[in-house]
């Protein structure tokens, strides 16, 4: 959700047209939590989407829930670390890196979101990295600026793979 958070507010920074919906369902029960973000040049006629340009899957249930929401030639960006990739949809490029481990390498598992982020501005380009530090800056709680830090290493490192 903070991924998703982030990208928006970065996106209106940069004068985009955004759409934002989270999503929590049933995650406090185990379920898959997400969000769909829409960016564009120009006005968005509907915040619903079939299929994705992008797909951001952290973990087993939402790669097996939403690989198949990958718009043909789409992106999916997928966490190495805890996610088996037999039964990949065909026609859809691939990124695979392990945020977890990653993130664990930084010192802290919660940024393994950030490093995804930074994997994406790099292959996407369509946000300046440069708006998304300022957002991170912009979003933190005063009583935790203790992680501004780490999430800008885990965003770099995402962006430098």
């Amino acid at each position: 959700m903070l991924l998703g958070k982030v990208l928006a507010q970065a996106a209106l920074k940069e004068n985009k047209q955004l759409s934002w919906i989270p999503s929590y369902g049933a995650a406090m029960r185990g379920g898959t939590a997400f969000c769909i973000v829409v960016i564009a040049d120009r006005e968005i006629a509907s915040a619903y989407i079939d299929k994705c340009d992008t797909l951001f899957a952290f973990n087993q249930p939402s790669w097996d829930k939403f690989k198949t929401k990958v718009r043909k030639g789409g992106l999916a960006l997928l966490n190495s670390t805890l996610i088996d990739t037999k039964g990949t949809p065909q026609n859809i490029r691939m990124c695979k890196l392990p945020f977890t481990e990653i993130a664990s390498s930084l010192g802290n598992v919660r940024v393994a979101n950030m490093v995804a982020l930074g994997s994406y501005l790099k292959e996407k380009n369509i946000l300046k990295r440069q708006t998304v530090l300022k957002v991170f800056a912009e979003i933190v709680p005063k009583a935790k600026m203790h992680l501004l830090e780490i999430n800008q290493r885990a965003l770099d490192r995402g962006y430098k793979r």
